[in-house]
């Protein structure tokens, strides 16, 4: 029998430690001799990565961890890190090559062998001081070729980029070999088929890579040219296609498409269109798309798989249930390799077969697979914004088959602000959206002016807009869900990491839309957090808000910081103590000024959490805290969680 209860306090079998447990995914999927790689994040080992392959029967059997613990195959280049592996074929069987998080070295491993990785990277002089990725084999087959980021100083910014080779044997790890220093940032260093030439992506402060990135191409250990991409022209994806031509994702025209282009600067738009077929280069080694052979490529249209066809000049979208696909395209056999996921499906790595249609997966089956009787399915929808702009979103409503709200009430709503601010909300099984959703909550997530996967001009809504159009697109999506009767506009709260972390502050000191706000890693004061953060970023706020110092106007008034007499509602905050990017000192002020404010307000710290929240104990704590910070926050109870401690 359905029960009838206040929205909001619904009881649900979705645990938060099941959230958190859930929270691990898999990543960076790649090929090697016919068999399918990936790394793994482990929530309930300390956030480690995992690295496996799938099993020696093939599709369908369980995959072999290569790495035990303590191994974690991850590093900090741009502090969001990039491709942590690749692997080389050797007379005695397989050797990976991986980061480890610990000290950020390159290590080698025999795959089947008996003995233990051993570094093949110069031991650093300084803790976490020089840092390896996008690792692909290299020219020679006896060394691997990567990025290396190097510490060269004591400011967040001393930071030094090139592209090295080091050697795969030897008693003691050799010196490294640059091949090249083109740009203060790199990515996607590729060798041609013959092995003479090196193709990579490069940008230089202030731009972003989204804003402007060009593809530069070199003899190895020669001078560069560009042939592709600019101030104005965002390069996001290179492969070579023979020795004389590459395959490259741009936008040239405001929309990523793919391009063939010569070693003489000839350039070809396969399949024009106004979809975004690339992305924001947020991690290094992020691939949109595979070649299938005879014409054919393997893409992703804003997330979702499609197959662009040279002859036909066309984009058709592959007729799946999995709707978001993540930057990881491999191609095996005529099928495609990548993790995968969908409203009801959790992101797996799988293999498609274009011909049949016949989904395989690889990794292994969630250990306790939520319910789907609890899950929300979401429903794609668009808003008009006040400057006429759509504003596209994600509406989850309640969803819980053992309740319904009383008739004639109308369910809390969490506004949630995605993370870049140049990300994009997908629509794949969000299990954090049903931790609230299954306890009677609607759930909207939303793709404000300023996310990818619409084209430049959306995404450029944001330059010089930041802390207003995010900001506006939200309280505009609430307010119509509140005014249609979809939530109440007594009881929206606004969430969010990160960007979204700060679109959350900023909305509450400056409109009145929500009643509270949970804030997660966040920018607080942004004259201060471009001195403090990492060098990646550090110039980001010239374009988002304006250059300095003939802005510093916009970056004393839009800041939450100095805004605090403004809030309109409690917050909760929560934040990693090794945060590099959103240093928690931003949070230790923000929160030092609420103290005696009288406004209530909650803030929890994380030892051994860095941008986001990796480690299960820590999500399961955040989440719990969360709920009890809305139970008591719109007025009702929250059985089966601590109750959190508002202070004033």
């Amino acid at each position: 029998m359905v029960k009838i209860a206040q929205y909001g306090a619904w009881e649900s079998p979705l645990s938060a430690a099941q959230v958190a447990a859930a929270d691990g995914q898999p990543k960076w999927v790649d090929l090697h001799g016919g068999r399918v790689w990936w790394a793994e994040t482990r929530p309930t080992e300390d956030g480690r990565v995992a690295l496996l392959h799938e099993g020696p029967e093939g599709p369908g059997g369980r995959p072999v961890e290569i790495l035990p613990a303590p191994w974690n195959v991850r590093n900090r280049v741009h502090e969001y890190g990039g491709r942590p592996w690749t692997v080389l074929a050797r007379p005695g069987g397989p050797l990976v090559v991986f980061t480890h998080w610990a000290d950020q070295r390159l290590y080698a491993h025999e795959v089947g062998g008996s003995g233990e990785p051993r570094p093949i990277s110069p031991e650093p002089a300084r803790h976490h001081g020089v840092r390896y990725a996008d690792l692909s084999p290299g020219p020679d087959g006896d060394s691997v070729l990567c990025v290396r980021e190097t510490v060269v100083g004591d400011g967040p910014t001393d930071i030094r980029r090139d592209l090295v080779t080091l050697p795969l044997d030897g008693d003691v790890p050799g010196e490294p070999r640059v091949l090249a220093a083109s740009h203060r940032f790199m990515s996607g260093p590729r060798l041609s088929p013959d092995g003479t030439r090196l193709a990579w992506i490069g940008w230089d402060h202030p731009r972003m890579p989204w804003d402007g990135a060009e593809l530069c191409v070199a003899p190895l250990g020669g001078e560069h040219r560009v042939l592709a991409g600019g101030p104005r022209e965002s390069v996001c994806q290179v492969e070579w296609e023979s020795a004389g031509t590459l395959l490259a994702l741009s936008d040239p025209d405001g929309w990523w498409n793919l391009f063939r282009i010569g070693l003489d600067g000839s350039s070809h738009n396969l399949a024009p269109c106004t979809e975004e077929l690339g992305g924001p280069l947020w991690t290094l080694g992020m691939r949109w798309f595979a070649s299938l052979g005879e014409g054919r490529h393997a893409v992703l249209r804003s997330g979702r798989l499609a197959v662009l066809d040279e002859r036909t000049a066309t984009v058709t979208d592959v007729d799946t249930d999995l709707t978001m696909w993540t930057t990881d395209l491999a191609v095996r056999d005529g099928s495609v390799v990548s993790a995968a996921g969908g409203p009801a499906t959790d992101l797996a790595v799988v293999t498609l077969d274009l011909t049949t249609g016949a989904t395989t997966t690889l990794s292994a089956e969630p250990a306790d697979p939520p319910n789907p009787a609890y899950l929300p399915i979401p429903t794609e929808r668009h808003f008009e914004g006040p400057d006429g702009r759509t504003i596209p979103a994600l509406v989850y409503p309640p969803r819980n088959q053992d309740f319904t709200g009383p008739e004639g009430t109308a369910p809390p709503c969490l506004v949630y602000a995605h993370g870049g601010p140049t990300g994009k909300v997908r629509a794949t099984l969000d299990l954090d959206a049903a931790y609230f959703t299954s306890r009677g909550f609607g759930y909207v997530a939303v793709s404000y002016g300023g996310s990818s996967g619409y084209g430049r001009a959306f995404r450029e809504s944001l330059n010089g807009e930041w802390g207003v159009v995010d900001v506006n697109d939200c309280a505009t999506v609430a307010a119509a869900l509140a005014a249609e009767g979809s939530a109440d506009g007594t009881r929206l709260a606004i969430r969010g990491g990160s960007a979204g972390g700060w679109t959350s502050a900023a909305s509450m000191t400056t409109v009145d839309t929500y009643r509270c706000a949970t804030i997660m890693f966040p920018i607080l004061d942004m004259l201060a957090w471009v001195g403090e953060t990492h060098d990646f970023e550090s110039r980001y706020l010239d374009t988002l808000v304006g250059t300095l110092p003939e802005h510093t106007d916009r970056y004393v008034e839009r800041s939450p910081m100095n805004r605090t007499d403004k809030l309109a509602g409690p917050v909760l905050l929560l934040q990693g103590l090794e945060d590099e990017v959103c240093p928690p000192e931003q949070a230790d002020r923000f929160v030092a000024s609420l103290d005696g404010s009288g406004v209530p307000h909650a803030y929890l710290t994380f030892e051994g959490e860095q941008h986001g929240f990796r480690r299960a104990d820590t999500n399961r704590i955040a989440l719990e805290a969360e709920l009890s910070f809305y139970g008591q926050v719109f007025g009702f109870d929250t059985p089966g969680v601590p109750k959190l401690k508002l202070r004033t």
